[in-house]
């Protein structure tokens, strides 16, 4: 069978639009207040799902409310129109999409951030209990390393890797990240300093996007390469069963945005799941389904 090509998808954003931060006093503009700032998340988005996994990891439920959104957006080039008011009201005669996830400020109706690892960094800075930290004193530079390895050498490489024809470049540097990862995490919990961190939603969403999206446009060959990590996907399983993670897994709404921008066909490698996402996450207690 033909690996798929990639999906026929419109033009968005390579950068985003709004890059606000949080600081600490009143002389910043957006300091910090509980309940003054809002997320509007749609967690079929990797990004919106990385944020509402450490959103719930600091129990910021409170704080800090979360409007979750559509797993497909309404419109073709990506748009929420529900955060069309939010993009008018802080660009003026935006034209561009209304893409989440989005950081606003309730006092002002307006867009704080759309940058999702800073939003993460700002809600872990200024509204943590600090007793659970997603990006401890001095990990900082070892949590980046990692966002880079997931961006560049996971979910790039195997995107690349997928295209119609096959990429072997792409398929070997998305083998040698995992061979890495899985001998990082051979006898340990955590990605870094034995403790739960940012590094830890990075992989994790890389993990589920490799096998609910990229899978699907692999050849079965591959995916067999990409299994064979038990370490890297006992890991998984084992994120996947914790309350913060698996309460935010949407399986369906991930294949409904995948279908809905993907054009090509199915791959072999589409038939060889490489973990029950929706058993694992079934075991996570505590936090309701939406």
């Amino acid at each position: 069978m033909s690996i798929a090509p990639l999906a026929a998808v419109p033009a968005v954003r390579t950068a985003p639009a709004f890059r606000g931060r949080i600081g600490r006093d009143a002389r910043s503009g957006h300091y910090a207040v509980p309940r003054r700032y809002r997320l509007h998340l749609s967690t079929a988005c990797p990004d919106g799902l990385r944020i509402a996994v450490g959103h719930s990891l600091l129990a910021l439920d409170d704080c800090c409310p979360v409007t979750f959104l559509p797993a497909v957006p309404d419109c073709p080039d990506g748009s929420h129109p529900a955060l069309r008011p939010l993009y008018e009201a802080s660009a003026h005669r935006y034209s561009g999409p209304a893409l989440a996830p989005v950081f606003s400020d309730d006092w002002s109706g307006r867009i704080v951030s759309t940058h999702s690892r800073d939003i993460l960094r700002d809600l872990d800075r200024h509204f943590g209990d600090g007793v659970a930290r997603l990006y401890p004193c001095g990990a900082e530079a070892e949590i980046e390393a990692v966002e880079r390895l997931c961006t560049e050498d996971v979910e790039q490489a195997a995107q690349r890797a997928g295209r119609e024809g096959g990429d072997p470049e792409a398929l070997a540097v998305l083998l040698a990240a995992l061979d890495g990862l899985e001998r990082r995490l051979t006898g340990v919990e955590f990605l870094v300093g034995g403790q739960l961190t940012a590094a830890d939603i990075e992989l994790w969403v890389a993990l589920v996007q490799l096998d609910t999206v990229h899978r699907n446009h692999l050849d079965a060959a591959a995916v067999h390469a990409i299994a064979g990590h038990p370490v890297l996907w006992a890991y998984a399983r084992r994120l996947a069963a914790h309350p913060a993670f698996g309460a935010h897994l949407d399986l369906d709404g991930i294949a409904r945005r995948h279908h809905g921008r993907c054009q090509g066909l199915e791959a072999a490698g589409a038939a060889v799941q490489i973990l029950d996402w929706a058993g694992h996450a079934a075991d996570a207690p505590g936090v309701p389904r939406r």
